[in-house]
């Protein structure tokens, strides 16, 4: 049994789950599965190289066993004593399952698999993380049942020889691997390896400002047990999901932002950048969301030049760029981590989360999977981030005509 406790998923799972059932508690949403990786292109036998299909049933038995678990008194009191976390959401908790019912898993005959989770947000919110680290340790564990740890250490203790070099002690990262991992066990020991040499962040709150290089990690039962922090405030599901649960799609952004804040009064205030685009993120992020938000979190696009356009963004709304959080999060390696920290240290505060090459990176070709929204209430929603291959929804129409809304051109 892979997932074996309903805290091993990612904070912002919660987070966004406590406004859905505070704000959105009828939502119904639908998510589909991708594989991006290049292998999944089908080649002249109409066959995908990367052969998810053949797992179909482990994933099935596994995401079964899933459906089985609930929150124990010790997880609940753990979340319950997070100052963000309200009592009858954790009061909500101990009463929730996820429900198969609302997930299908399908071979097909091109080798790749089809997942839809389709059903109430609030019931369905909790699949995304467990399911893609299914999908995971189950392709892994089949294709190499010997794995090579020994290159998986080696390449870790890598890292952080790079880490500790001088000059870098400022220079903090977090976990951000959990729905990408090599394997359950692999993510406990890079974690343990990581506290054991960097040094922990011990007290709640921010990225910036602690003390140690390993600031937390997104893994809310990783945290709990190792004692690390936990980390994390909203994704793109919750910005696409305003598409159709705000006043009108022009505004959804700024809904979504509103809402947030309503939730949490000034805590979590991280804002997503990517959902639209950074000019029509710019455009809705004012004065008042300057101030009002501790930050912005890149995932999208050429991150130097979005560290750029948001420190000019700040000046320019008379907000001292040195008392905000930048956040990192775009398929970070460590050297790329040090560039971007070289270039913008001192100019405000800086936050890492390295993801897929912390947690699976053994020798072997990661996969990039995701799980997405596609549907809010009947309606197509989307995101269009700046980098096109990010993008990811079933209606061409819909996309057009959120472009011409948010005045977003059509990639080349």
């Amino acid at each position: 049994m892979i997932i074996t406790s309903l805290l091993d998923t990612d904070l912002y799972k919660f987070t966004m789950m406590q406004v859905v059932l505070h704000q959105f508690p009828g939502a119904q949403v639908e998510y589909r599965f991708k594989c991006r990786n290049s292998g999944v292109e089908r080649g002249s036998n109409g066959k995908a190289s990367i052969n998810l299909a053949a797992h179909v049933a482990e994933i099935r038995d596994e995401i079964r066993a899933l459906c089985s678990l609930h929150f124990q008194d010790a997880e609940l009191a753990y979340l319950r004593s997070m100052r963000f976390i309200k009592s009858d959401f954790v009061d909500f908790l101990g009463l929730f399952k996820l429900n198969e019912k609302y997930i299908t898993v399908t071979a097909l005959p091109s080798g790749e698999i089809d997942i839809t989770i389709r059903g109430p947000w609030l019931h369905a919110i909790l699949f995304e993380i467990p399911v893609l680290a299914i999908v995971n340790e189950v392709y892994f564990r089949n294709l190499h049942r010997l794995p090579d740890f020994t290159e998986g250490r080696r390449r870790l203790d890598l890292k952080i020889e790079q880490l500790r070099a001088p000059g870098l002690a400022d220079l903090k990262i977090a976990d951000y691997g959990t729905r990408r991992r090599f394997s359950k066990a692999w993510h406990d020991e890079v974690l343990r390896v990581l506290s054991s040499k960097l040094g922990t962040a011990q007290s709640p709150g921010n990225m910036a400002g602690v003390q140690g290089q390993l600031a937390g990690t997104s893994n809310v039962l990783w945290a709990m047990k190792l004692g690390l922090t936990p980390l994390g405030t909203m994704a793109h599901e919750y910005l696409q999901a305003a598409q159709a649960l705000g006043p009108r799609l022009r505004d959804s952004q700024v809904f979504g932002f509103e809402s947030w804040a309503k939730e949490y009064r000034g805590d979590l205030g991280i804002a997503l950048s990517d959902v639209y685009g950074m000019n029509a993120f710019l455009r809705d992020f004012d004065m008042y969301f300057c101030k009002l938000f501790d930050g912005a979190r890149h995932d999208s696009g050429d991150p130097f030049q979005w560290g750029e356009r948001m420190l000019d963004h700040y000046v320019k709304n008379r907000v001292d760029p040195k008392t905000k959080i930048l956040i990192f999060s775009d398929g970070l390696t460590v050297p790329r981590t040090i560039e971007l920290y070289q270039q913008f240290r001192g100019r405000c505060q800086l936050a890492f989360g390295i993801g897929t090459n912390l947690t699976n990176d053994l020798g072997y070709e990661p996969l990039q999977i995701v799980i997405k929204m596609v549907r809010c209430n009947g309606q197509p929603v989307a995101k269009l981030s700046d980098t096109p291959s990010k993008n990811m929804c079933d209606d061409e129409k819909y996309l057009a005509y959120l472009r011409q809304v948010f005045e977003i051109d059509s990639p080349a």
